[in-house]
C-alpha cells in the first residue's frame, strides 16, 4: 500500500505512463483515421492495451529499482526483516494500478470509437492487459539490479518503444517487414499482442497455443533474469 501511494504522488511517473498510451491510441486510431471501423478500433485496442502495461512495468521496476539501489535503499531492504517478495509484490501492485488507469482510458476511447465486445471478452482482454505487466516488470527488475539509474532509464525507453514497434502493438505485425517481425517474435509484446487480437476477433499470426506457451516461457526467463540480478547485485 505504501508503494502504491508513493507512486500515485509521482506525477513524473504517472503522467507519461498513464496518459501516453491513451494519447497515442486517440491520435493514431481516432484522430488520424478519422472514422475507424469498430473492427479496426478493436484490433488497435488489443495492441495499445499491452503497450499500456509496458511503461509502468519497465519504468517502475527498471528505473525505479536502479535509483533506489544507488541510494542504498535496496541494501537496507535486504537487511530488514521484510522478505524480498513483499518488495517485489508492492512494486508490481503499483505497476498494475498504473496499467489499469491507462487501460481504462484506452477502453473509454475505444467505446467512443464504436468498439463493442461481449462482457466475457472485455473481462478476458482486461485481464490479459493487466497480466502483461508481469513479464516486463521482471525484465525491468533485472535491469534495475544491474544498471545505474541513468542507464536503466535509457534501456527502459528503448525497450518501451522498441517493444511497441517490433511487437506489432502500433502497427500490425503482418504489415511489418519480415526482419522486423522476426525480431518482434522474440519479445513478450508480440505474443501478448497476438493473444489480445484473438480475444477481440482480429486477424492473428500463428496459433493461440504457441503464443501462450511462448509468453509463459519468456516470463520464466524474465523471472530468472530478475532473480539472478537480485542475488548478484552488490547493491
Amino acid at each position: 500500500m505504501v508503494e502504491v501511494k508513493r507512486s500515485l504522488r509521482l506525477p513524473q511517473f504517472l503522467l507519461p505512463t498513464v496518459l501516453t498510451p491513451a494519447a497515442f491510441y486517440g491520435l493514431f486510431t481516432l484522430a488520424i483515421a478519422k472514422a475507424p471501423s469498430p473492427v479496426a478500433a478493436a484490433a488497435s485496442l488489443a495492441g495499445y492495451g499491452v503497450f499500456a502495461a509496458i511503461g509502468p512495468a519497465l519504468f517502475g521496476f527498471g528505473a525505479g529499482v536502479a535509483m533506489e539501489r544507488e541510494q542504498g535503499l535496496i541494501e537496507l531492504k535486504r537487511v530488514s526483516p521484510m522478505p524480498a517478495s513483499a518488495y517485489v509484490i508492492a512494486k508490481l501492485a503499483a505497476a498494475v494500478l498504473a496499467t489499469a488507469m491507462a487501460v481504462i482510458a484506452i477502453d473509454l476511447l475505444a467505446i467512443v470509437a464504436g468498439v463493442r465486445l461481449s462482457p466475457a471478452n472485455w473481462v478476458a482482454l482486461t485481464a490479459l492487459h493487466l497480466a502483461s505487466a508481469v513479464p516486463f516488470a521482471l525484465i525491468g527488475f533485472g535491469i534495475g539490479m544491474r544498471m545505474s539509474g541513468k542507464g536503466a532509464v535509457a534501456v527502459a525507453n528503448a525497450l518501451f518503444l522498441g517493444s511497441a514497434v517490433l511487437g506489432g502493438l502500433w502497427i500490425p505485425s503482418a504489415m511489418l517487414p519480415a526482419w522486423m517481425r522476426g525480431i518482434g517474435e522474440a519479445t513478450p509484446a508480440y505474443h501478448l499482442g497476438q493473444i489480445a487480437r484473438s480475444i477481440v476477433g482480429a486477424d492473428t499470426i500463428g496459433s493461440l497455443e504457441v503464443h501462450g506457451v511462448m509468453t509463459v516461457a519468456m516470463t520464466g526467463v524474465a523471472a530468472l533474469w530478475a532473480w539472478t540480478g537480485w542475488r548478484r547485485s552488490p547493491a
